[in-house]
């Protein structure tokens, strides 16, 4: 039976009980108010099983070099609406970036996550992530063409409000992010999540349009604070509104706890992210 068709059969049981109970009033307010209760919970839960993420790999490219992103939104929300470009961690294109892809866009927002690394380069393990980050770290004009490729693929999609975009990276992906907001784009927000913060230019924050959001484990061995400290410190310099949260107890990676206090990070964060980029997109878009 459709849920249609369960609404219409509670409809009529509803009927049927007030008119044999008619003049029972207290017990026809009962019944009525479970049998109501029962069609919310059936139109709730048909609402839920037509709404889905529609998920989709993207081939594109950067001159010469062929990359492969990944789209996702939620096809439940309708008409433009704003996008976020993920730039992934030192991992690439893994299975965590889909997933924290995939967890933005229940938000209601369009999700590219871009391909810095080039299309099906994974590395597995840690020798080959800092290879490739290495690469990237030692040549910023690269890392800024490669992140500004996906930017435009985000850009372009015909679901993406064009006024209403950001950027979020995770780890090496905070890296590209800062890198990639200085460039000027037109971003109403950026956000970095357990980034590192080396060898920025730092007269390059003048260019950042819209505000910063630094998620950040407080004891992180790989990016410590005086890291941290002097990408303020530029921030404050180029007067952008930016704004710290620091985690306690907490080192790099937080979104792959290892104990309770990367747990409460890992929770806080997507808090954080998730009314951040509502302030900067002016939405009231919930998550589901």
């Amino acid at each position: 039976m459709s849920s249609d068709e369960t609404i219409w059969t509670l409809s009529v049981q509803w009927a049927k009980l007030v008119q044999i109970n008619w003049e029972d009033p207290m017990r026809t307010s009962r019944v009525s108010a479970v049998i109501w209760a029962a069609a919310l919970v059936v139109m709730s839960q048909a609402g839920a099983a037509r709404a889905e993420l529609k998920k989709q790999w993207i081939d594109y490219r950067d001159a010469d070099k062929p990359l492969s992103g990944y789209l996702v939104y939620d096809d439940a929300v309708s008409g433009k609406r704003p996008g976020v470009l993920l730039a992934h961690s030192r991992a690439g294109m893994s299975e965590a970036t889909l997933r924290d892809s995939d967890m933005i866009a229940k938000m209601g927002y369009v999700v590219f996550a871009a391909d810095i690394f080039g299309k099906g380069i994974l590395p597995k393990e840690v020798p080959e992530m800092t290879a490739l980050t290495t690469i990237y770290n030692q040549d910023r004009p690269l890392m800024r063409k490669r992140a500004t490729a996906g930017f435009d693929v985000l850009k372009a999609n015909p679901l993406v409000d064009a006024a209403r975009l950001a950027v979020i990276g995770y780890c090496f992906g905070g890296t590209v992010a800062v890198e990639l907001a200085e460039t000027g784009i037109p971003i109403v927000g950026m956000i970095s999540v357990h980034g590192s913060f080396r060898n920025f230019t730092p007269e390059a924050a003048k260019n950042i349009k819209g505000r910063v959001l630094i998620l950040h484990g407080a004891e992180d061995p790989v990016a410590p604070l005086t890291e941290v400290s002097a990408l303020i410190d530029q921030l404050r310099a180029a007067k952008v509104d930016f704004e710290l949260q620091l985690f306690s107890g907490t080192q790099h990676a937080f979104t792959k706890p290892q104990n309770a206090a990367e747990q409460r990070a890992d929770r806080e964060y997507k808090v954080a992210t998730q009314r951040f980029l509502k302030e900067v997109f002016g939405t009231e878009t919930a998550s589901k």
